[in-house]
């Protein structure tokens, strides 16, 4: 059948097409559209589609020396056609002519200037075509390119080529098919863009959730110790920079509390706070997860995913156990600190986020790298600024306030209006080698009101005793209840008698802090808190 024959159905064909295409919401799917509805026309050749975007593979592109601005070009998107040898496939999008700078050749020039250009007799004007061969092996007669535009914004040009000379009805129908190609490309744009926008706020929505669960736990830092002093001064140094912290202390410190804070403060404050918990993710799905993944990425990606450093960006990622993460995937993540740039899985395109990097460890990163399991360059790369939390078994002074400040969350919590904690409470408290810290004691001092069943307004931590391990602080006994700053000058005497029993030996087997059975660590920090300083005889 003669293409002139053909061309009333060739239209109904296309407008079929066009309305079919206008009804996606997948931008690839309105590209395969396009390309192959055209495709079934009789008398084409090859139908390709290139849009505009930014140059993502400049350094090894073949044609990268006519490209003098490597910010933008033409990427080949779809692809289809009939070629004379059945066996080639005309739907790759790899070849030689997967990138055109723009104003370089006929393709070039259309997707820079917008004016369309059609070749209606290809054999008179040969000059044109980058492979003459291929065209004369393919019977190539006519061409014709077309912008994409929409609402005067060039989206990126239609290139068609025919095997029969084209007429002004086939160009009219052409601008007309490109006119519909462009509205549908245009809107399933906005359709992801929408799904994509969608899908954070959900996300963002379940960690705001999260957060609202765990807020109970520790709804501020209280305490007045000099070693948390010091790292709420660290808190206030840090938090109006963009500097990567990393956060160390042993679990239950109050390491993400510290993390909130200083976004909190932060000139980022009304962007969102991402946590990722390292320790609760499968190894195989750590990229997924920080980077997102497209859908077909592997077996399972039913659906795009929008990774966790795309939702904090213009905010700050809190990565939590940081030392959990692979080693094959610390390269990828100092890439992204270093050059705030990533690809989703299974997407070839390179994305551009500013976000600030706040990490927690539980762990010595620096045995770590030792071992070989930790990068060093990510190491130094996210220790900027460390911050450490004491534990709490380092600033038991802390342990009234804090014990009387999560005592009233619980009592809002379970209903409790009369839950009070005594001194008795507090010498107990005191007492324990908190191995749990922070969290710990609120496990604790709810466990109790529970088992009271707020019956009683003085909670009672006797019959928890056997349930938790401690080394108990020597204390004298007393007559009567003490004052929190009688307590302290009591440890402080307690610490004063045994370091002039052992000569003020702290270290080893029969030092003072294996008498007050503390670690020597301990005792030496709690000496430094209590202004105790070691005397020196002199003969």
């Amino acid at each position: 059948m003669s293409c002139k024959v053909a061309r009333i159905m060739d239209t109904k064909a296309l407008q079929a097409v066009a309305i079919a295409m206008a009804s996606e919401q997948s931008v690839n799917k309105v590209l395969c559209s396009i390309v192959e509805g055209l495709a079934q026309q009789s008398c084409l050749a090859l139908a390709r589609i290139w849009l505009i975007d930014k140059g993502d593979i400049c350094d090894s592109c073949i044609m990268r020396i006519a490209c003098p601005n490597r910010e933008k070009c033409l990427h080949l998107v779809a692809s289809k056609g009939a070629p004379i040898d059945a066996e080639t496939d005309w739907s790759r999008l790899d070849g030689e002519f997967k990138r055109f700078p723009l104003n370089f050749k006929k393709i070039g020039q259309i997707g820079a200037t917008g004016e369309p250009i059609y070749i209606t007799d290809v054999e008179s004007k040969d000059d044109w075509i980058s492979r003459k061969e291929w065209a004369k092996r393919e019977k190539i007669k006519s061409f014709a390119g077309h912008p994409l535009i929409f609402r005067g914004e060039i989206l990126g040009v239609l290139g068609v080529f025919r095997r029969e000379k084209m007429t002004d009805e086939d160009i009219e129908l052409l601008k007309l098919y490109a006119g519909h190609a462009a509205v549908a490309i245009a809107n399933a744009r906005a359709f992801e863009e929408i799904e994509s926008l969608k899908q954070q706020l959900e996300l963002e929505n379940d960690y705001l959730r999260e957060e609202v669960k765990e807020v109970f736990a520790y709804d501020e830092i209280v305490g007045q110790s000099a070693a948390l002093q010091k790292v709420l001064r660290q808190i206030e140094l840090v938090a109006t920079s963009n500097a990567t912290v990393l956060i160390t202390g042993e679990s239950g410190t109050g390491k993400e509390l510290v993390a909130r804070a200083i976004h909190s403060n932060s000139p980022r404050k009304n962007r969102p706070l991402i946590k990722v918990n390292c320790a609760a993710i499968a190894p195989e799905l750590f990229e997924s997860e920080f980077f997102g993944h497209i859908r077909g990425a592997f077996t399972g990606a039913v659906k795009d995913r929008t990774g966790r450093f795309q939702l904090a960006d213009g905010g700050t990622l809190f990565l939590d156990e940081v030392g959990e993460i692979p080693l094959q995937l610390q390269g990828k993540l100092l890439r992204v600190l270093q050059e705030g740039e990533f690809e989703k899985v299974g997407e070839d395109k390179t994305r551009k986020i500013d976000v600030r990097l706040i990490a927690a460890t539980n762990r010595d990163l620096l045995k770590e790298v030792d071992k070989g399991t930790f990068r060093q360059d990510l190491y130094y790369r996210l220790s900027v600024f460390p911050i450490h939390v004491p534990p709490l078994r380092e600033r038991l002074e802390d342990i009234p306030l804090l014990a009387e400040h999560l005592a009233n969350l619980v009592a809002k919590r379970l209903s409790c209006p009369h839950l009070k904690l005594s001194e008795k409470n507090m010498r107990q408290l005191q007492s324990y080698n908190w191995q749990g810290n922070v969290r710990e004691l609120q496990n604790v001092i709810e466990r109790a009101a529970i088992q009271n069943q707020c019956g009683k307004a003085v909670l009672d931590f006797s019959s928890l005793q056997s349930s938790v391990v401690i080394k108990p602080v020597a204390v004298q006994p007393q007559s009567s209840l003490l004052t929190r700053a009688e307590l302290i000058e009591q440890e402080r005497a307690n610490i004063i008698t045994a370091l002039e029993k052992t000569d003020y030996k702290i270290y080893g087997k029969g030092g003072a802090a294996e008498i007050l059975g503390m670690k020597p660590t301990t005792l030496a920090s709690r000496m430094k808190a209590l202004g105790i300083k070691k005397q020196v005889s002199v003969s």
